[in-house]
Order: C-alpha cells, then sequence, then structure tokens
C-alpha cells in the first residue's frame, strides 16, 4: 500500500436521486488524478428503501435489479449504473471496496411466532422476562427477485436476536431462544455482550447461514468485480466467523482481495486483543487516532501534540492501520458524533498524509462537502496534501516530538524519490522548529509547499533549517524548484 490513499467516497446525507454512480462514474479520472487510489463505496445492496444509507440491510442479492422495497435502484443507482462506474474506476487503476454489512438484516418480507425471552438493554446476559412466545419480523422470502441467485429463505432460527415483539407491541431487546443457543460468542463485551446491534440479528454461528454468507461472497465479488471489503459493525460480529469468512473467500479468489473494518473501540487493550483474536486477517480504521484529533482540536492549546499517537493502532500495529479524520458516524447529528473542528482538518489530514504509516482514509464530507448541516468540504487543502505525499512523503522518518504545542517529522525519501520533506504542526503560536534534512541539503532553498508561508529557509552546513508555521496550523516545507 506504498502512499496508496483511499476515499470514503460517500457521506451520511447525499441525495436520494440515484444518480450516484453515474455521477461517480464521470469523476473517476478526477479522482486519481487527486491522488486518491482506492475508494470505499457505501452499502451496495437493496436497503429498506432509498433513502436509506444502506446500513439498513435487505437483500443482499439485489444490487439495484429487483423491484423491492418500493423501487429497482437502491439510493446510488441500478446494478447496470454501478458496474459501469466500478468498470470506469478500474480503468483509472482505482480500486473499489464495497462496504459489507453481515451483522443485521431489516425489512422483513413476513414476522413470525417463536419463543425468546427479553433482556436488560445495558446488560444483554440478564434476562428481564420469562421465555415466552413473541412475533418478530424475521422472514426473508424476497419475492420481488423470486430465487433468483439464491432459494434461501431466512427464519427465526437464523437470528440470534430482535427489537419487537408485534404480538404485543414492545420494544426493547429478545434473544431468540433455539435449542439451547446463547448470544454468539467472540464479540465486544461491552453491555455484557454486544451480539445484537439492531433489527434482526444475524446468528453468525448457524452453519446454514455461514453457508449462505460464504455463497453471496463468492458470488458477490464476481457480480461486481470488488477489490476487497470494508466489514461493518465488527464489534458486534463473532471473531471466529469473520476469521471463517475471511479464509473461505480468500481460498475461492482468484486475486488479492483487501480487507478492513469499523471496530468503534477508543481503547488500545480492546483493540490489540481484536486483531489478535482475529489473527491480524483484517485492517482497522483507527478511532483511537481518530478521538485523539478530536480532543485535539476541541482542547486547543490545551493539548498536548506529543501524546497525539499514544495508543493507537497505526503506533502499535502500523501495518494493519487505517487512518482517518473523520467518517459517516462521526459527521455531526450521527449517534458517534465526534467531529474534528474545522481549524484542525488540516492538521489532521497531514497527520495521516504525510507520514510513514497507516493507509489513510480521506472523508468525502471533508473533501467535497456534508448536506446536513451543510459543512464546505476541504478540498483545495486536501489535494495540495495529495499533491505532496505522493511528491515528496517516501522513506524513513524522524519525529520531532518536542514540545505540547510544537510537533513535526522529516522524511527522508527513497531511491525513486529522493527529495526530503518536513512538516512542522504548531496548536499554538506562529513558530519555528528546527529539524536537520541531511548534511548533502546544506545551502538549499526550502519553500512551504502549501503556501501558508512566504519565506525561503536555508539549510545551514549541519542540513538543520528553522522551519516556520503559523499559528494553528501545518507547514511542509521542501526543496524550491
Amino acid at each position: 500500500m506504498l502512499n496508496k490513499v483511499m476515499m470514503q467516497a460517500f457521506e451520511w446525507y447525499l441525495p436520494d436521486d440515484g444518480a450516484y454512480y453515474k455521477n461517480l462514474k464521470a469523476k473517476a479520472k478526477k479522482i486519481k488524478e487527486a491522488g486518491i487510489d482506492a475508494l470505499w463505496l457505501p452499502p451496495m445492496f437493496k436497503a429498506t428503501g432509498t433513502n436509506d444509507v444502506g446500513y439498513g440491510a435487505y437483500d443482499l442479492y439485489d444490487l439495484g435489479e429487483f423491484d423491492q422495497k418500493g423501487s429497482v435502484r437502491t439510493k446510488y443507482g441500478t446494478l447496470e449504473e454501478l458496474r459501469d462506474a466500478i468498470d470506469e474506476c478500474h480503468k483509472y487503476d482505482i480500486s473499489v471496496y464495497a462496504d459489507v454489512v453481515l451483522n443485521h438484516k431489516a425489512g422483513a418480507d413476513f414476522s413470525e411466532v417463536f419463543r425468546a425471552v427479553q433482556v436488560d438493554e445495558n446488560d444483554r446476559n440478564k434476562e428481564i422476562s420469562e421465555p415466552r412466545d413473541i412475533e418478530g419480523w424475521t422472514g426473508f422470502d424476497y419475492p420481488g427477485r423470486n430465487k433468483k441467485y439464491s432459494d434461501f429463505v431466512w427464519h427465526f432460527n437464523h437470528f440470534s436476536g430482535v427489537d419487537f415483539d408485534h404480538k404485543t407491541g414492545t420494544s426493547g431487546i429478545f434473544k431468540v431462544l433455539v435449542d439451547d443457543r446463547d448470544w454468539n460468542q467472540g464479540v465486544s463485551e461491552e453491555k455484557g455482550n454486544f451480539d445484537y446491534l439492531m433489527f434482526a440479528d444475524v446468528d453468525l454461528e448457524n452453519q446454514d447461514v455461514k453457508n449462505e454468507l460464504f455463497k453471496w461472497s463468492w458470488w458477490f465479488i464476481n457480480h461486481v468485480n470488488v477489490d476487497g471489503f470494508r466489514f461493518d459493525a465488527l464489534k458486534h460480529i463473532s471473531d471466529s466467523f469473520l476469521i471463517e469468512f475471511i479464509i473461505d473467500l480468500e481460498e475461492k479468489a482468484d486475486r488479492d482481495l483487501y480487507f478492513f473494518g469499523e471496530f468503534w473501540m477508543n481503547n488500545k487493550m480492546t483493540n490489540n486483543k481484536f486483531l489478535y483474536e482475529t489473527k491480524y486477517r483484517t485492517d482497522l480504521f483507527d478511532v483511537v487516532l481518530h478521538f485523539n484529533m478530536y480532543s485535539a482540536s476541541m482542547d486547543g492549546q490545551n493539548y498536548d501534540m506529543r501524546k497525539i499517537f499514544d495508543n493507537t493502532i497505526v503506533q502499535e500495529h502500523p501495518q494493519l492501520a487505517v487512518t482517518f479524520v473523520d467518517n459517516h458516524d462521526s459527521q455531526p447529528k450521527q449517534s458517534l458524533e465526534s467531529f474534528v473542528q474545522p481549524w484542525f482538518k488540516k492538521i489532521g489530514y497531514g497527520l495521516i498524509l504525510l507520514r510513514r504509516d497507516g493507509y489513510p482514509c480521506v472523508f468525502y464530507g471533508d473533501y467535497e462537502e456534508i448536506k446536513d448541516p451543510y459543512i464546505p468540504g476541504h478540498k483545495d487543502m486536501i489535494n495540495n496534501l495529495l499533491y505532496i505525499r505522493k511528491s515528496y512523503a517516501y522513506g524513513d522518518q524522524t519525529d520531532y516530538f518536542n514540545e505540547p504545542q510544537l510537533i513535526g517529522w522529516v522524511r527522508h525519501g527513497d531511491d525513486d524519490h529522493p527529495g526530503k520533506l518536513a512538516v512542522v504542526i504548531s496548536t499554538g503560536d506562529m513558530n519555528t522548529l528546527k529539524m536537520n534534512v541531511g548534511a548533502n541539503q546544506a545551502g538549499k532553498a526550502y519553500v512551504d509547499l502549501t503556501g501558508g508561508n512566504e519565506n525561503e529557509i536555508i539549510i545551514d552546513e549541519n542540513g538543520d533549517g528553522d522551519f516556520q508555521v503559523g499559528p494553528g496550523n501545518l507547514a511542509a516545507w521542501a526543496e524550491k524548484i
């Protein structure tokens, strides 16, 4: 993934006009020219309706082909338009990663009566009712698809929990009782056992379910030719299932696939445990780094920037970290809202784009815009940092994390990219940081590639430079050409 960059190519409030895939196809060339090498697309399959971002997953086999849930298209377009967009991306050597929702299903076709017990929402291991018959929406037979691609019918025994008893009109969390089965194991220990998240929770320890999902994954990568999976809601998915799922697909696939996922935990030990339990089979979003940046943006000069990478995945497991500033869950009005403040965006993107480690992910909402509430993007700034990354951010790295509000690092280049890059960040006042770019740079003039400083810096005989940076800003210095 040397210097590769992906983009999360959506935000929560994209218009429900079915034009997404067509627009993506039209933009593919410019996306590549900007320095983006891969796109993480929103869930491609039919959800509860076209106004659903896609996480209310209904039919994994309907990618905008069948008249279900009120339309043929998904929120984003039709199957044909999706294939055209992916082909166009591949034409420009852009990889496409699919957002895969395996934890739950929504919008059932019929209800069923079955035994269940209500549990405490804050401790799912604590039962708060006697076992009884409830009526839940757990039947999925997809009449609009009429068994094309798969004749599998989902019933209550394929799910571990639901959130509504239609018989009594009671909302809550109900554990489905089938034989001696309990909640899935190998999930987050939050709330006692965090198997259940929402809707009808898929029992990923059921062998029939596993067989169907393994079959689906092989069909899916061939049907639309994607290059990898972004796993949704990994806190709620059995680690043993995840390992089996990835191994099964890797053994069948005729090409390398990239796997990464959302394990939304701001805790070093928990992240390390998950990576170990899943045998390092999937990369993870660096949620700790996101929260460190969020805290830094909120605390300003009171935040010690020397600690910005403390407890992060990119610090502990640099080859497994997908680094990001914000995403669709952290944006305003979402349940996980933790939006990095605008003044820190340039710093944040510098921290993921100009350093050696991690696979950086640019958020569409930061790049283009967020619709609700309207927040303008930072396209010019991010494009500038992408250019600097592709042109200069190579080779070994020397850190200068010496002061709470003033940090920097030097990238020393490689054989193909011998230029040096000196990056300096100040979260306080305008400042200067002395860093060494090598004695072979003596006498050379350096300029700030971000355009924030008009001065030139002359490297002294020892290879040192006094690199300037404006207040609350980032500067990236390289030899003047």
